[in-house]
């Protein structure tokens, strides 16, 4: 296996680029080429990577991705002929035996976890891959910037990532914006487990006789878990409360056609969703290039299986941005997290990373080393109210 040339030169036509996704499910490889859209192939390692007192376990995750990584490149090497690899050079005009051929030009991996606990895989995953793969172009980034990524690609905009939890990453590619994502206790409004916990005090209402119950809720709690007053039992010691909580999310959502109570918890969680999206997305640029006055907005990601609600969710959804983000682009992601680390690799093998830079949102080691690129992206906090932003107020 060949090396990589040095981080400034773009990586040739031939060369192939990893990315991956390490979430809750467990880690995804995908294997693309520099000049060709979409993945070459992929692969699943159902193991989660595991966490621990130092953060996410590097070693862990290293020890799933080179054995993936080197059969995607197996893969890749038995179903190219040299026929077809003679034809893909004199296409691009290079020679046939060109170096950068077959070499690993790139990895982006998004992680979990990564922006608070990502120093081992900082410290150790850039030396690692070089030594292995003999790869130096490596980006560290958080689950949320490949999912705006894969959701947006390298414009400006915004995105909402939204499953058991939600958050809302913006960039104007000078800076990251972030909004919620602070879990389940203090924050995810609008979230699954949001929308389940909503559902279940309904339900529990109406169990007791309360103002707010809903008979229809009730009767889907005891479908799902039992009897009503055996539910804190089975809820309270469980470790994985929040994806307990958001497996009652669907059930909102079946009954918020024929339920007032269901269908205004997803108007409220909508509401949730909406101002997070608000907080974050960034001003059209005005006609001097400067940031404009908020009277308009760009585009609007939305990704992630919480939004496979549909309608029950997605029609206030929509009201909600027209009304926060009047002229803004509602679009649903083509791309997943693992298609935005793809690109991100595609992108900095390229040397075309336009992504705002960050040390834990998104970490490109070897900038670091060479000076490149010195000036990092910061992350602005949600702003006070929606249409205010905070100016003063960095993190990390």
């Amino acid at each position: 296996m060949t090396h990589a040339g040095p981080a400034g030169d773009p990586a040739g036509p031939g060369a192939y680029v990893l990315g991956v996704d390490s979430g809750g499910s467990g880690l995804r490889v995908a294997l693309g080429r520099v000049e060709e859209p979409g993945p070459l192939a992929t692969t699943v390692c159902a193991e989660p990577v595991r966490t621990g007192p130092g953060g996410i376990d590097a070693g862990h995750l290293l020890d799933q991705l080179l054995p993936a990584a080197r059969e995607l490149l197996g893969r890749a090497s038995a179903a190219a002929s040299a026929e077809a690899r003679r034809e893909d050079a004199r296409a691009h005009g290079t020679p046939a035996d060109d170096a950068s051929a077959g070499e690993v030009a790139a990895v982006a991996i998004g992680a979990a976890g990564m922006a608070t606990l990502g120093d081992r895989l900082r410290a150790e995953l850039p030396g690692a891959l070089a030594e292995a793969l003999g790869v130096r172009r490596v980006a560290l980034a958080a689950d949320a910037v490949t999912a705006y990524a894969g959701a947006v690609g390298q414009r400006p905009g915004a995105v909402v990532a939204g499953g058991t939890g939600m958050i809302a990453l913006g960039t104007d590619l000078k800076e990251w914006r972030r909004a919620d994502g602070w879990g389940h206790l203090l924050g995810d409004s609008g979230g699954g487990a949001w929308i389940g916990r909503a559902g279940l005090d309904a339900a529990m209402r109406a169990h007791d006789g309360r103002r707010g119950g809903s008979a229809a809720l009730l009767d889907r709690l005891r479908a799902v878990f039992g009897p009503a007053e055996a539910l804190p039992g089975l809820l309270y010691p469980r470790s994985d409360r929040p994806a307990v909580l958001a497996s009652f999310a669907p059930e909102v959502a079946a009954c918020a056609g024929a339920d007032p109570i269901a269908a205004g918890i997803l108007r409220q969680a909508a509401g949730h969703v909406a101002e997070a999206a608000a907080a974050v997305c960034p001003a059209p640029a005005g006609s001097d290039g400067e940031p404009g006055d908020g009277g308009g907005a760009g585009e609007v990601a939305l990704t992630g299986g919480l939004f496979r609600m549909g309608e029950p969710l997605i029609a206030p959804l929509r009201e909600e941005l027209a009304r926060l983000l009047p002229g803004a682009r509602v679009t649903v992601a083509t791309g997943d997290p693992l298609t935005g680390a793809l690109r991100i690799a595609r992108a900095l093998a390229a040397g075309d990373l336009r992504l705002p830079r960050h040390p834990t949102m998104l970490f490109v080691p070897l900038e670091q080393e060479t000076g490149q690129r010195a000036e990092s992206g910061g992350v602005r906090r949600a702003p006070v109210g929606v249409t205010g932003r905070r100016t003063d107020e960095r993190t990390g």
